[in-house]
């Protein structure tokens, strides 16, 4: 498919915030009719969620109080990419640093654009299986509570609002298809990482 008609040309690039995470930009813009335009946006590491089932058919989940939105959310263990982090190393990482499990076998299963309009944040997602409990290995500043829900659980609180962070909705969307056998998983079983 020629998307040439479509493109957007970077012209000029201004650094708005600098920052330890995020970074800022506005950059001016030639569009596919020749004219001018500011787009402003958002640079992000890159992340990884992860759909943690336990072998009673549950799923992982985690309630943590988001700042931004002022409220607390149960979503999917998730974190961002470290500069060079292979995704399927952070996700493992960040499941056993925030739940304590640690997963004998792994698939990925996409990726997922969170605000294209004004975001590079790219979310890899992985499920992961064969589940077994350790020590968490919370990163300072982290407070969360981890809890575990049934497919049906989780379904009702995406339909009546209780979860409505977009990478748990999306999971729950590919948690739906696996179960049904609709979309299908490679499943992996990558070496353990470290401290697990």
């Amino acid at each position: 498919m020629d998307d040439a008609h479509l493109r957007e040309e970077g012209t000029n690039s201004e650094l708005l915030f600098k920052g330890n995470f995020l970074h800022a930009k506005r950059d001016t813009v030639r569009l596919p009719d020749g004219k001018s335009a500011t787009r402003e946006y958002v640079i992000h590491p890159g992340a990884v969620v992860v759909v943690p089932l336990l072998d009673d058919g549950r799923v992982v989940l985690e309630r943590q109080y988001r700042y931004p939105i002022g409220r607390v959310m149960t979503e999917f263990p998730a974190g961002k990419l470290d500069a060079g982090e292979d995704p399927l190393v952070c996700g493992q990482r960040e499941l056993l640093e925030e739940t304590g499990y640690s997963a004998r076998e792994w698939a990925h299963a996409g990726a997922m654009h969170l605000a294209v309009a004004y975001s590079t944040e790219i979310i890899h997602i992985y499920f992961a299986r064969g589940l077994s409990l350790g020590d968490r290995q919370l990163d300072h500043g982290e407070f969360l509570d981890v809890t575990t829900a049934t497919p049906d659980q989780l379904f009702a609180w995406c339909r009546d609002g209780t979860v409505s962070d977009a990478k748990t909705l999306t999971c729950t969307l590919w948690l739906q298809n696996v179960l049904s056998g609709a979309w299908a998983l490679d499943w992996q079983s990558p070496a353990l990482p470290a401290g697990a």
